[in-house]
Protein backbone atom coordinates (compact mmCIF):
# COMPACT_ATOMS: atom_id res chain seq x y z
CA UNK A 1 0.00 0.00 0.00
CA UNK A 2 2.65 2.23 0.79
CA UNK A 3 4.53 1.78 -2.10
CA UNK A 4 1.52 2.43 -4.61
CA UNK A 5 1.17 5.75 -2.14
CA UNK A 6 5.19 6.73 -2.92
CA UNK A 7 4.31 5.91 -7.17
CA UNK A 8 1.38 7.92 -7.21
CA UNK A 9 3.11 10.48 -5.86
CA UNK A 10 6.18 10.05 -7.89
CA UNK A 11 3.89 9.91 -11.17
CA UNK A 12 1.77 13.20 -9.84
CA UNK A 13 5.16 14.91 -8.60
CA UNK A 14 6.46 13.99 -12.72
CA UNK A 15 3.49 15.67 -13.93
CA UNK A 16 3.76 18.77 -12.31
CA UNK A 17 7.33 18.80 -13.11
CA UNK A 18 6.90 18.56 -16.87
CA UNK A 19 3.64 20.92 -16.83
CA UNK A 20 6.04 23.53 -14.97
CA UNK A 21 8.77 22.91 -17.83
CA UNK A 22 6.77 23.05 -20.53
CA UNK A 23 4.93 26.32 -19.47
CA UNK A 24 8.26 28.01 -18.77
CA UNK A 25 9.58 26.85 -21.98
CA UNK A 26 6.63 28.28 -23.73
CA UNK A 27 7.07 31.80 -21.98
CA UNK A 28 10.76 31.73 -22.90
CA UNK A 29 9.33 31.20 -26.81
CA UNK A 30 7.27 33.95 -26.32
CA UNK A 31 9.78 36.27 -25.00
CA UNK A 32 12.29 35.64 -28.13
CA UNK A 33 9.26 35.61 -30.22
CA UNK A 34 7.62 39.21 -28.99
CA UNK A 35 11.47 40.73 -28.98
CA UNK A 36 11.88 39.75 -32.65
CA UNK A 37 8.50 41.08 -33.59
CA UNK A 38 8.99 44.02 -31.39
CA UNK A 39 12.57 45.06 -33.06
CA UNK A 40 10.70 44.90 -36.65
CA UNK A 41 8.11 46.60 -36.07
CA UNK A 42 10.24 49.48 -34.44
CA UNK A 43 12.12 49.26 -37.46
CA UNK A 44 9.21 49.71 -39.39
CA UNK A 45 7.77 52.75 -36.55
CA UNK A 46 11.27 54.55 -36.98
CA UNK A 47 11.10 54.14 -40.99
CA UNK A 48 7.63 55.86 -41.06
CA UNK A 49 8.70 58.71 -39.25
CA UNK A 50 11.38 59.04 -41.43
CA UNK A 51 9.16 59.04 -44.41
CA UNK A 52 7.30 62.08 -42.23
CA UNK A 53 9.99 64.25 -41.75
CA UNK A 54 10.36 63.60 -45.41
CA UNK A 55 7.93 65.45 -46.44
CA UNK A 56 8.60 68.37 -44.11
CA UNK A 57 11.25 68.27 -41.19
CA UNK A 58 8.51 70.60 -39.75
CA UNK A 59 5.85 68.08 -38.85
CA UNK A 60 7.41 67.22 -35.61
CA UNK A 61 7.08 70.69 -33.86
CA UNK A 62 3.15 69.38 -33.88
CA UNK A 63 2.94 65.87 -34.50
CA UNK A 64 5.72 65.27 -31.52
CA UNK A 65 4.23 67.31 -28.88
CA UNK A 66 0.58 65.79 -29.63
CA UNK A 67 2.23 62.04 -29.74
CA UNK A 68 3.62 62.52 -26.42
CA UNK A 69 0.86 64.04 -24.52
CA UNK A 70 -1.22 61.01 -25.55
CA UNK A 71 1.15 58.53 -24.94
CA UNK A 72 1.77 59.53 -21.72
CA UNK A 73 -1.90 59.52 -20.67
CA UNK A 74 -2.52 56.41 -22.11
CA UNK A 75 0.34 55.21 -20.19
CA UNK A 76 -0.79 56.56 -16.73
CA UNK A 77 -4.51 55.90 -17.18
CA UNK A 78 -4.34 52.11 -19.27
CA UNK A 79 -0.70 50.96 -18.43
CA UNK A 80 0.40 52.37 -14.89
CA UNK A 81 4.14 51.49 -13.95
CA UNK A 82 4.59 50.99 -17.43
CA UNK A 83 7.29 54.05 -18.07
CA UNK A 84 10.23 54.79 -18.64
CA UNK A 85 12.99 52.37 -19.26
CA UNK A 86 11.32 49.55 -17.34
CA UNK A 87 14.67 48.27 -15.44
CA UNK A 88 14.25 49.94 -12.25
CA UNK A 89 10.96 48.17 -12.38
CA UNK A 90 12.53 45.43 -13.17
CA UNK A 91 15.10 46.16 -10.48
CA UNK A 92 12.62 46.81 -7.78
CA UNK A 93 10.45 43.47 -8.27
CA UNK A 94 13.15 41.51 -7.32
CA UNK A 95 13.67 43.66 -3.81
CA UNK A 96 10.35 43.66 -3.46
CA UNK A 97 9.10 40.95 -0.28
CA UNK A 98 5.43 41.43 -0.80
CA UNK A 99 4.44 39.14 -4.23
CA UNK A 100 0.74 40.78 -5.04
CA UNK A 101 2.99 44.48 -4.76
CA UNK A 102 5.17 42.49 -7.24
CA UNK A 103 2.47 42.08 -9.79
CA UNK A 104 1.77 46.02 -9.73
CA UNK A 105 5.41 46.24 -11.44
CA UNK A 106 5.19 42.71 -13.86
CA UNK A 107 2.70 41.51 -16.17
CA UNK A 108 0.98 40.56 -19.30
CA UNK A 109 -0.73 44.24 -19.10
CA UNK A 110 2.61 46.08 -18.83
CA UNK A 111 4.05 43.97 -21.27
CA UNK A 112 1.42 45.02 -23.92
CA UNK A 113 1.53 48.42 -22.43
CA UNK A 114 5.29 48.48 -22.99
CA UNK A 115 5.09 47.49 -26.66
CA UNK A 116 2.50 49.47 -27.70
CA UNK A 117 3.64 52.97 -25.92
CA UNK A 118 7.18 52.46 -27.06
CA UNK A 119 6.16 51.44 -30.69
CA UNK A 120 3.94 55.02 -30.67
CA UNK A 121 7.05 57.07 -28.98
CA UNK A 122 9.20 55.84 -32.13
CA UNK A 123 6.56 56.16 -34.65
CA UNK A 124 6.66 59.98 -33.73
CA UNK A 125 10.13 60.43 -33.39
CA UNK A 126 10.67 59.87 -29.29
CA UNK A 127 14.83 59.46 -29.17
CA UNK A 128 14.34 56.22 -26.65
CA UNK A 129 15.60 52.32 -27.32
CA UNK A 130 13.52 49.11 -26.97
CA UNK A 131 16.00 47.30 -25.18
CA UNK A 132 15.02 48.07 -22.17
CA UNK A 133 11.12 48.02 -22.22
CA UNK A 134 12.30 44.74 -23.14
CA UNK A 135 14.05 43.60 -20.27
CA UNK A 136 10.68 44.55 -18.72
CA UNK A 137 8.44 42.75 -21.07
CA UNK A 138 10.47 39.72 -20.85
CA UNK A 139 10.64 39.60 -16.68
CA UNK A 140 6.67 40.35 -16.82
CA UNK A 141 6.43 37.56 -19.33
CA UNK A 142 7.75 35.01 -17.09
CA UNK A 143 6.97 35.83 -13.92
CA UNK A 144 3.56 35.98 -15.04
CA UNK A 145 4.04 31.97 -15.59
CA UNK A 146 2.59 31.57 -11.90
CA UNK A 147 -1.24 31.74 -13.81
CA UNK A 148 -0.40 28.09 -15.55
CA UNK A 149 1.64 26.59 -13.42
CA UNK A 150 3.02 26.06 -9.76
CA UNK A 151 6.49 26.76 -9.62
CA UNK A 152 8.49 26.91 -6.31
CA UNK A 153 8.76 30.04 -4.32
CA UNK A 154 12.19 31.05 -5.00
CA UNK A 155 11.69 30.52 -9.13
CA UNK A 156 8.84 32.82 -8.70
CA UNK A 157 10.06 35.51 -6.25
CA UNK A 158 13.56 35.76 -8.24
CA UNK A 159 14.79 33.14 -10.92
CA UNK A 160 11.62 34.27 -13.25
CA UNK A 161 12.30 37.97 -13.34
CA UNK A 162 16.24 37.66 -13.53
CA UNK A 163 15.64 34.92 -16.44
CA UNK A 164 13.10 37.18 -18.03
CA UNK A 165 14.92 40.09 -17.90
CA UNK A 166 18.45 38.18 -19.32
CA UNK A 167 16.26 36.60 -22.34
CA UNK A 168 15.06 40.13 -22.91
CA UNK A 169 18.66 41.60 -23.70
CA UNK A 170 19.99 38.23 -24.97
CA UNK A 171 16.67 38.28 -27.68
CA UNK A 172 16.40 42.00 -28.35
CA UNK A 173 20.21 42.56 -29.51
CA UNK A 174 21.37 39.18 -30.76
CA UNK A 175 23.68 39.36 -27.96
CA UNK A 176 23.48 35.68 -25.37
CA UNK A 177 26.30 36.17 -23.19
CA UNK A 178 25.58 40.01 -22.51
CA UNK A 179 21.82 39.04 -21.61
CA UNK A 180 23.27 36.92 -18.67
CA UNK A 181 25.88 39.04 -17.46
CA UNK A 182 23.72 42.08 -17.54
CA UNK A 183 21.09 40.23 -15.15
CA UNK A 184 23.70 39.17 -12.88
CA UNK A 185 25.26 42.20 -12.60
CA UNK A 186 22.72 44.68 -12.91
CA UNK A 187 19.29 42.88 -11.84
CA UNK A 188 20.53 40.33 -9.35
CA UNK A 189 24.02 42.56 -8.07
CA UNK A 190 24.70 38.67 -7.30
CA UNK A 191 25.12 34.87 -8.63
CA UNK A 192 22.91 32.25 -7.16
CA UNK A 193 23.56 28.90 -8.46
CA UNK A 194 19.34 28.13 -7.84
CA UNK A 195 18.95 31.25 -10.42
CA UNK A 196 21.55 30.37 -13.01
CA UNK A 197 19.91 27.54 -14.88
CA UNK A 198 16.55 28.97 -15.17
CA UNK A 199 18.31 32.30 -16.50
CA UNK A 200 20.13 30.21 -19.18
CA UNK A 201 17.86 28.13 -20.10
CA UNK A 202 15.46 31.01 -20.85
CA UNK A 203 18.15 33.16 -22.75
CA UNK A 204 19.36 29.79 -25.09
CA UNK A 205 14.91 29.40 -25.59
CA UNK A 206 14.21 33.04 -26.35
CA UNK A 207 18.18 33.43 -28.49
CA UNK A 208 17.30 30.72 -30.41
CA UNK A 209 13.75 32.43 -31.47
CA UNK A 210 14.94 35.83 -31.97
CA UNK A 211 17.25 34.05 -34.63
CA UNK A 212 14.98 32.12 -36.25
CA UNK A 213 13.10 35.28 -36.85
CA UNK A 214 15.16 37.45 -37.65
CA UNK A 215 18.15 35.70 -38.84
CA UNK A 216 22.23 35.42 -38.36
CA UNK A 217 23.21 39.40 -37.55
CA UNK A 218 25.39 41.40 -35.88
CA UNK A 219 23.49 44.49 -34.39
CA UNK A 220 25.91 47.14 -35.81
CA UNK A 221 27.38 44.75 -38.59
CA UNK A 222 30.92 43.67 -38.40
CA UNK A 223 33.96 45.34 -37.06
CA UNK A 224 37.35 44.58 -37.82
CA UNK A 225 39.15 46.86 -36.26
CA UNK A 226 42.60 46.74 -33.72
CA UNK A 227 44.02 48.74 -31.62
CA UNK A 228 47.89 48.77 -30.90
CA UNK A 229 48.72 49.11 -27.32
CA UNK A 230 51.46 51.89 -27.80
CA UNK A 231 51.61 55.46 -26.65
CA UNK A 232 48.62 56.16 -28.97
CA UNK A 233 46.20 53.43 -28.41
CA UNK A 234 47.17 53.76 -24.20
CA UNK A 235 46.00 57.38 -24.78
CA UNK A 236 42.63 56.71 -26.65
CA UNK A 237 41.72 54.30 -23.62
CA UNK A 238 42.38 56.73 -20.83
CA UNK A 239 40.22 59.56 -23.14
CA UNK A 240 37.18 57.47 -24.11
CA UNK A 241 37.43 55.86 -20.34
CA UNK A 242 37.77 59.31 -18.41
CA UNK A 243 35.88 61.78 -20.56
CA UNK A 244 33.40 59.08 -21.89
CA UNK A 245 32.96 58.14 -18.18
CA UNK A 246 32.72 61.50 -16.73
CA UNK A 247 29.62 62.73 -19.69
CA UNK A 248 27.84 59.51 -19.12
CA UNK A 249 28.03 59.86 -15.47
CA UNK A 250 26.77 63.36 -15.78
CA UNK A 251 23.87 62.54 -17.97
CA UNK A 252 22.82 59.93 -15.43
CA UNK A 253 22.80 62.12 -12.67
CA UNK A 254 20.76 64.82 -14.62
CA UNK A 255 18.08 62.05 -15.49
CA UNK A 256 17.66 60.59 -11.89
CA UNK A 257 17.30 64.34 -10.31
CA UNK A 258 15.27 65.25 -13.59
CA UNK A 259 13.14 62.18 -13.41
CA UNK A 260 12.41 62.57 -9.75
CA UNK A 261 11.62 66.14 -9.89
CA UNK A 262 9.48 65.82 -13.38
CA UNK A 263 7.49 62.79 -12.38
CA UNK A 264 5.41 64.32 -10.29
CA UNK A 265 4.99 67.54 -12.21
CA UNK A 266 3.78 65.03 -15.02
CA UNK A 267 0.85 63.82 -12.51
CA UNK A 268 -0.26 67.62 -11.94
CA UNK A 269 0.25 68.52 -15.43
CA UNK A 270 -0.32 65.75 -17.42
CA UNK A 271 -1.05 67.93 -20.89
CA UNK A 272 1.85 70.73 -20.12
CA UNK A 273 5.09 69.02 -19.42
CA UNK A 274 4.35 65.99 -22.17
CA UNK A 275 4.00 68.41 -24.48
CA UNK A 276 7.07 71.09 -23.65
CA UNK A 277 9.49 67.38 -23.78
CA UNK A 278 7.68 67.18 -26.93
CA UNK A 279 8.13 70.69 -28.74
CA UNK A 280 12.11 70.29 -26.63
CA UNK A 281 12.35 66.66 -28.58
CA UNK A 282 11.57 68.51 -32.09
CA UNK A 283 13.15 71.66 -31.54
CA UNK A 284 16.48 69.90 -31.22
CA UNK A 285 15.73 67.30 -34.03
CA UNK A 286 15.73 70.50 -36.50
CA UNK A 287 18.95 71.78 -35.16
CA UNK A 288 20.73 68.41 -35.53
CA UNK A 289 19.43 68.06 -39.13
CA UNK A 290 16.69 65.35 -38.01
CA UNK A 291 19.49 63.12 -36.76
CA UNK A 292 18.69 63.23 -32.85
CA UNK A 293 15.14 61.34 -33.46
CA UNK A 294 14.75 57.19 -32.93
CA UNK A 295 16.95 54.70 -30.82
CA UNK A 296 20.22 56.45 -33.29
CA UNK A 297 20.64 53.02 -34.91
CA UNK A 298 21.41 54.57 -38.22
CA UNK A 299 23.08 57.10 -37.27
CA UNK A 300 25.76 54.65 -34.74
CA UNK A 301 26.40 52.48 -37.66
CA UNK A 302 27.21 54.96 -39.89
CA UNK A 303 30.05 56.59 -37.73
CA UNK A 304 31.32 52.86 -36.67
CA UNK A 305 31.79 52.19 -40.50
CA UNK A 306 32.66 55.66 -41.70
CA UNK A 307 30.39 56.60 -43.66
CA UNK A 308 28.89 60.24 -44.23
CA UNK A 309 30.00 63.43 -41.94
CA UNK A 310 30.38 63.13 -38.38
CA UNK A 311 29.13 66.41 -36.47
CA UNK A 312 30.87 67.21 -33.71
CA UNK A 313 27.30 68.24 -31.46
CA UNK A 314 25.88 64.89 -32.77
CA UNK A 315 26.23 63.15 -29.06
CA UNK A 316 25.37 65.94 -27.12
CA UNK A 317 22.03 66.65 -29.28
CA UNK A 318 21.34 63.02 -29.06
CA UNK A 319 21.96 63.15 -25.06
CA UNK A 320 19.21 66.51 -24.95
CA UNK A 321 17.02 64.60 -27.37
CA UNK A 322 16.82 61.33 -25.26
CA UNK A 323 16.67 63.59 -21.85
CA UNK A 324 13.70 65.06 -23.22
CA UNK A 325 11.78 61.67 -24.16
CA UNK A 326 12.06 60.17 -21.06
CA UNK A 327 10.98 63.10 -18.86
CA UNK A 328 7.71 63.14 -20.66
CA UNK A 329 6.51 60.01 -18.91
CA UNK A 330 6.72 57.54 -22.09
CA UNK A 331 7.95 54.07 -22.26
CA UNK A 332 11.36 54.14 -23.50
CA UNK A 333 15.09 52.92 -23.27
CA UNK A 334 18.51 54.21 -22.63
CA UNK A 335 20.36 51.39 -24.10
CA UNK A 336 20.30 52.50 -27.64
CA UNK A 337 20.77 56.15 -27.44
CA UNK A 338 23.45 55.67 -25.58
CA UNK A 339 25.37 54.02 -27.41
CA UNK A 340 24.61 56.39 -30.22
CA UNK A 341 25.95 59.11 -28.31
CA UNK A 342 29.13 56.80 -27.41
CA UNK A 343 29.59 56.63 -31.13
CA UNK A 344 29.19 60.35 -31.71
CA UNK A 345 31.40 61.34 -29.04
CA UNK A 346 34.39 58.32 -30.02
CA UNK A 347 34.17 60.12 -33.35
CA UNK A 348 34.79 63.27 -31.76
CA UNK A 349 37.70 62.31 -29.66
CA UNK A 350 39.03 60.53 -32.63
CA UNK A 351 39.87 64.30 -33.99
CA UNK A 352 42.84 64.09 -31.47
CA UNK A 353 44.28 60.59 -32.43
CA UNK A 354 45.60 59.34 -36.49
CA UNK A 355 42.80 59.16 -38.73
CA UNK A 356 43.60 55.32 -39.05
CA UNK A 357 42.50 54.89 -35.29
CA UNK A 358 39.07 56.59 -35.83
CA UNK A 359 37.13 53.05 -36.43
CA UNK A 360 38.85 51.64 -32.54
CA UNK A 361 38.37 55.09 -30.84
CA UNK A 362 34.69 54.49 -32.09
CA UNK A 363 34.15 51.70 -30.47
CA UNK A 364 35.70 52.65 -27.05
CA UNK A 365 33.90 55.84 -26.65
CA UNK A 366 30.78 53.66 -27.36
CA UNK A 367 31.96 51.40 -24.68
CA UNK A 368 32.96 54.57 -22.17
CA UNK A 369 29.87 56.80 -22.70
CA UNK A 370 27.72 53.28 -21.95
CA UNK A 371 29.31 52.28 -18.98
CA UNK A 372 29.54 55.36 -17.76
CA UNK A 373 25.58 55.90 -17.71
CA UNK A 374 24.39 52.29 -17.18
CA UNK A 375 27.38 51.41 -14.64
CA UNK A 376 27.89 47.76 -15.82
CA UNK A 377 31.05 47.64 -17.21
CA UNK A 378 31.46 43.86 -18.40
CA UNK A 379 27.99 44.20 -19.58
CA UNK A 380 29.20 47.14 -21.45
CA UNK A 381 32.47 45.66 -23.28
CA UNK A 382 30.73 42.44 -23.59
CA UNK A 383 27.52 44.53 -25.33
CA UNK A 384 29.70 46.28 -27.54
CA UNK A 385 32.02 43.24 -28.41
CA UNK A 386 29.05 40.56 -29.39
CA UNK A 387 26.69 43.54 -31.30
CA UNK A 388 30.29 44.51 -33.90
CA UNK A 389 31.30 40.57 -33.41
CA UNK A 390 34.63 42.34 -32.87
CA UNK A 391 36.72 40.02 -30.63
CA UNK A 392 40.24 41.95 -31.48
CA UNK A 393 39.38 45.00 -28.97
CA UNK A 394 38.44 42.89 -26.45
CA UNK A 395 41.09 43.84 -23.85
CA UNK A 396 40.72 47.64 -24.85
CA UNK A 397 36.87 47.67 -24.33
CA UNK A 398 37.45 45.67 -20.83
CA UNK A 399 39.91 48.66 -19.64
CA UNK A 400 37.91 51.41 -21.11
CA UNK A 401 34.95 50.31 -19.31
CA UNK A 402 36.49 50.01 -15.78
CA UNK A 403 37.84 53.46 -16.01
CA UNK A 404 34.43 54.90 -16.89
CA UNK A 405 32.64 53.06 -14.38
CA UNK A 406 34.98 54.38 -11.75
CA UNK A 407 34.80 57.89 -13.45
CA UNK A 408 31.05 58.45 -13.87
CA UNK A 409 31.10 56.93 -9.81
CA UNK A 410 32.15 60.51 -9.16
CA UNK A 411 29.47 62.35 -10.83
CA UNK A 412 26.76 59.51 -10.11
CA UNK A 413 27.66 58.13 -6.83
CA UNK A 414 24.84 55.52 -7.25
CA UNK A 415 24.31 53.46 -10.45
CA UNK A 416 21.12 54.99 -12.74
CA UNK A 417 18.77 51.90 -12.36
CA UNK A 418 18.93 51.44 -8.66
CA UNK A 419 18.39 54.65 -8.09
CA UNK A 420 15.54 55.31 -10.19
CA UNK A 421 14.16 51.80 -8.80
CA UNK A 422 13.61 53.52 -5.55
CA UNK A 423 10.90 55.63 -6.58
CA UNK A 424 8.68 52.04 -7.23
CA UNK A 425 9.77 50.64 -3.42
CA UNK A 426 7.43 51.74 -0.47
CA UNK A 427 7.99 54.78 1.21
CA UNK A 428 11.04 55.10 -1.59
CA UNK A 429 13.35 52.47 0.20
CA UNK A 430 16.73 51.95 -1.37
CA UNK A 431 17.34 48.62 -2.88
CA UNK A 432 19.26 45.91 -0.77
CA UNK A 433 22.14 44.95 -1.53
CA UNK A 434 21.58 40.76 -1.84
CA UNK A 435 23.99 38.52 0.02
CA UNK A 436 25.47 36.03 -2.87
CA UNK A 437 23.99 32.68 -1.91
CA UNK A 438 27.03 30.11 -0.96
CA UNK A 439 26.51 26.68 -0.25
CA UNK A 440 29.47 26.84 2.48
CA UNK A 441 27.92 29.17 3.96
CA UNK A 442 28.25 27.92 8.13
CA UNK A 443 24.59 27.24 8.90
CA UNK A 444 25.72 28.94 12.76
CA UNK A 445 24.16 32.29 12.43
CA UNK A 446 27.36 33.20 14.95
CA UNK A 447 29.54 32.74 11.77
CA UNK A 448 27.22 34.02 9.03
CA UNK A 449 28.55 37.59 7.78
CA UNK A 450 26.89 40.67 8.49
CA UNK A 451 23.38 41.67 7.18
CA UNK A 452 25.07 44.83 5.60
CA UNK A 453 27.60 42.96 3.50
CA UNK A 454 26.95 41.66 0.09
Amino acid sequence: MRKRLRHTRIRLSSKRLWKRRLVFWSGALAVGGIAALFALLAEQAEHLFREIIAISPYLPLILTPTALVTISLATQRYFPNAQGSGIPQTVAAIELASHEARKKLLSFRIAIGKVLMSLLGLLFGASIGREGPTVHIGASILFSLENYAHFPRHDLDRGLILAGGAAGIAAAFNTPLAGIVFAIEELSRSFEERSSGTMLTAVLISGIVALAIMGEYSYFGTSSTSLPLDLNGLSIILCCGLLGGAIGGIFASGLIHGSRRVAPLVRIHPILIPALCGLALATIGLLSNNTTYGTGYQEAQSIIHGEGEIDLLYPFLKMAATFSSLLSGIPGGIFAPSLAAGAGLGAGFAQWFPPELLAATVLLGMVGYFSGVVQTPITAFVIVMEMTDNQQMLLPLMATAFIAYGTSKIFCPKPIYRALAEGFLPNNTPPKKPIPTDQSTPKNTSERAPKNES
